[in-house]
């Protein structure tokens, strides 16, 4: 059946309609196309033909419901009344010939933090001609919307109407994270007069027995002093039919009053302001968490002048390759690389490692790390607010506005939730009066004590203050993950697929064997090798390079140089062509013998590496490297195993090494002589058992990294590409991060699992409380803001970890 068949709009299912010839243009008419995502069935063509075809200006209509695409043929000044036409019944047109015209603005909303303001803000805006796409990030209170030329305007007046000041961000504000978080000033003395006065409402009635007019007044100024910005945006909500929690609670204050109940219709709106205030200051905490790393900073760096002195200048002013000092003790202010002295440095805001690291002439820096002991003085390689400090916290920043699929499941079931708890209202409160003869007065109040339970604040905030602050104390371990998604995955993990060099071995090997083979003399061997080797940045190549180096061997020039992708490296010597590979680049030119196989493998069994020097004819020599596994990789691999994780290792080199280095690491399974598609392969297969997760540098490990359920990048510090593309950026080479984020990942399942099971166990409760007449407005709304601030504390915890 067809998808548009199957939505029972009242449309045939047959052939597709093909879409028809448009008509001749005029020589001032013009062409627009649009993408409608909800338009794919006759029934919504017709619809839109009809809207449209009425406009003056209007010539002709091209639909393609394949494609989902309008192609207006217009002589119109504007595109406007069609697009306020397509927005007014519903469709999604978003222009697609324009995209020259589009552009992104990033608005800063001071009072925009809570899922039920994003929803008021996603409906209004909705409605405005040229606004494209809308993207929310309420931990940051940002908003980016992407819109046609002249739109602007209409998106702020549209943002005023419903009281929200927006302010644009500049494109250095939008892209650093360097700005101050903006933090909105409490008025606490509006909340003090209405607590007081409502406090002496309840004393009051209580001393009358009754309400009084002096009850009634003190209750009508705790509600207009505590409440009148609730009664703001809950009018705002109802005029544009959202039924948020300001408008439930503005709802349910102003039937309690009423119906007479006038102390407590005050203490309800002092409670609900009170804990919207600890709620907004408990959610700038984990808000802000992750921006607290900037403090380390240094704002002054001593910088050299044009004429030899040395001067404090702003961290913000200095430009890339000036040089600067660092003292004993100071921090370092910026990027770079240390051009002399030694001494060394605490990288645990960057890396997390809780040994300082060594620094020499040659070595990177970075921002916000402390200089233990000697002075030495670095160039700085990127501004202050493109340091690898400032784009941590930017990815994290970015990564805490998106959805995670358990906050996506929870706004999903809040969206339902409230409108159906409304509707549950309204019959309670009619019902049983009309049909069973009950009284009134006592169902309209049970029923105004259910707009109170139907606010979902403690539900929906639930996921996404759990997920910021995991992300934050990810971040603090020197893990960048980079969404809530990574997040949530990880304690899914069944299957971790391992590089080997750089990842479990240490990466830097050295040449212990060469042979020479063949009639081809050992000093010319190690000399065209050596000049294939220097050309290549992979590992192996490198510890032949070095040895040659080591022992002043000369080197050649090398023409046509290319890579063999998993194989070795080529190149023209003298106008022979040479080759430096493996034993697969071996096996397809031919020249493997029996003794040759014999000698390889028995250096394999060792678990070194071997490459082989082949001319134009016969194999000229061997070279046997081999690599040393990491401390931490052993650990990291039995921590693994206590997880309950399974490891597999892929790697380029021979079967022999890689069973050798998986015995001495632990290791699971291990696969050798694999290519970057064989790899990819392995890990499709492993994904047929679960969720996988990849390590590994990249570039040959691209493929197996896309596939994986959530790829690993090592030692990230300093790299663009890892903290950009990496869905896990480890930002040093410690393997042992890895069972740490797994660790991570499932104490924030658990604490997301908690607080949706308190939020909606306490939902619950009161609904059986006020249908036996048990529940009170005020035991209501204190409950309901009470789960708020548990599950709000309750995530925090993560920080901690």
């Amino acid at each position: 059946m067809s998808e548009c068949a199957s939505k029972g709009c009242g449309c045939s299912a047959g052939p597709t309609i093909q879409p028809t010839a448009p008509a001749p243009l005029t020589t001032e008419s013009a062409q627009a196309v649009y993408r409608i995502e909800n338009m794919d069935c006759p029934t919504e063509e017709a619809l839109i033909r009809s809207k449209l075809a009425g406009l003056p200006g209007v010539i002709e209509l091209d639909f393609n419901l394949m494609q989902r695409t309008l192609t207006v043929q217009h002589e119109l000044p504007s595109l406007s009344p069609v697009e306020q036409a397509l927005n007014g019944i519903g469709m999604n047109a978003v222009r697609v010939n324009q995209a020259s015209a589009m552009q992104t603005t990033k608005l800063s909303i001071a009072k925009m933090d809570c899922p039920t303001e994003e929803a008021l803000i996603r409906n209004k805006l909705g409605t405005v001609a040229g606004v494209a796409d809308l993207d929310f990030n309420l931990m940051q209170r940002t908003l980016s919307v992407r819109h046609t030329d002249q739109v602007l305007p209409d998106v702020l007046v549209a943002l005023q109407a419903l009281g929200f000041e927006a302010q644009v961000m500049d494109a250095a504000e939008a892209t650093s994270p360097s700005a101050s978080p903006v933090i909105t000033p409490t008025n606490w003395w509006p909340l003090g007069i209405s607590l007081v006065t409502a406090s002496a409402a309840e004393a009051v009635y209580w001393l009358h027995n009754g309400n009084h007019w002096s009850v009634v007044v003190l209750a009508l100024v705790a509600v207009f002093t505590g409440g009148l910005s609730t009664y703001k945006k809950g009018w705002i909500a109802l005029k544009n039919r959202n039924l948020n929690m300001n408008a439930l609670m503005s709802i349910a204050v102003t039937g309690a009053m009423l119906i007479g109940h006038w102390p407590e219709a005050a203490m309800v709106m002092v409670l609900f302001a009170l804990a919207e205030v600890i709620e907004a200051k408990s959610l700038d905490r984990a808000r802000n968490a992750i921006r607290g790393l900037l403090d380390l900073t240094p704002e002054l760096a001593t910088v050299q002048q044009v004429d030899g002195t040395w001067r404090e200048v702003s961290a913000k002013q200095i430009a890339i390759g000036s040089c600067v000092r660092v003292k004993p003790g100071e921090r370092i202010a910026l990027d770079g690389e240390v051009l002399e002295g030694r001494s060394a440095v605490n990288q645990a805001p960057i890396t997390g490692e809780s040994l300082p690291v060594e620094k020499a002439p040659g070595d990177p820096v970075f921002a916000g790390t402390i200089n233990e002991s000697g002075s030495f003085e670095y160039r700085v390689t990127a501004m202050a607010s493109h340091s690898t400090l400032a784009r941590i916290i930017h990815a994290v920043e970015a990564a805490q506005g998106s959805r995670a699929p358990t906050q996506r499941f929870v706004d999903q079931f809040a969206r339902w939730y409230t409108p159906i708890v409304f509707g549950v209202a309204i019959a309670t409160a009619l019902l049983p009066p009309l049909f069973m003869g009950a009284l009134w007065l006592d169902w309209i109040y049970r029923a105004l004590v259910l707009l109170v339970v139907a606010c979902p604040c403690a539900l929906v905030i639930s996921t996404p203050v759990s997920i910021v602050s995991g992300l934050a104390a990810a971040a603090r371990h020197g893990i960048l993950i980079k969404g809530g998604v990574y997040l949530e995955e990880g304690r899914k993990l069944r299957w971790l697929a391992l590089d080997k060099t750089g990842t479990i071995t240490h990466g830097k090997p050295a040449q212990t064997d060469f042979v020479a083979w063949g009639n081809a003399l050992a000093s010319d061997s190690r000399s065209i090798a050596a000049s294939l080797a220097a050309r290549s940045d992979h590992p192996v190549s490198k510890a032949v390079a070095q040895a040659a180096q080591t022992d002043a061997i000369a080197l050649f020039d090398v023409a046509e140089f290319s890579a063999l992708p998993g194989r070795g490296v080529r190149g023209q010597i003298n106008g022979e062509t040479y080759r430096l590979g493996n034993h697969r680049m071996l096996e397809e030119l031919g020249q493997c013998t029996p003794e040759l196989d014999q000698h390889i493998a028995a250096l394999e069994t060792a678990g070194k590496t071997v490459v082989m020097l082949v001319g134009a004819k016969e194999v000229h020599a061997l070279f046997a490297v081999a690599d040393t596994i990491k401390d931490s990789s052993r650990n990291a691999i039995a921590e693994l195993h206590a997880l309950g994780i399974n490891t597999m290792m892929l790697t380029g080199d021979n079967p022999h090494t890689a069973q050798a280095i998986a015995a001495q690491a632990g290791i699971d399974r291990a696969q050798g002589n694999l290519l970057p598609d064989d790899k990819l392969r392995e890990v499709e297969q492993l994904a047929q058992s679960g969720k996988v997760g990849m390590v590994g540098d990249g570039i040959n490990d691209a493929p197996a990294l896309a596939r994986a359920d959530i790829g690993f990048a090592m030692g990230a510090a300093g790299t663009d590409t890892a903290i950009e593309t990496a869905d896990v950026a480890l930002m040093d080479d410690n393997l042992r991060k890895i069972p740490t984020f797994v660790r991570l990942s499932r104490a924030t399942a658990q604490v997301l699992m908690q607080n949706i099971v308190l939020a909606l166990g306490i939902k619950a409760v009161f609904l059986v409380l006020t249908f036996t007449g048990q529940a009170t407005m005020w035991m209501a709304v204190f409950a309901d803001m009470g789960a708020s601030l548990l599950v709000v504390g309750n995530g925090l915890r993560l920080l901690r970890r």
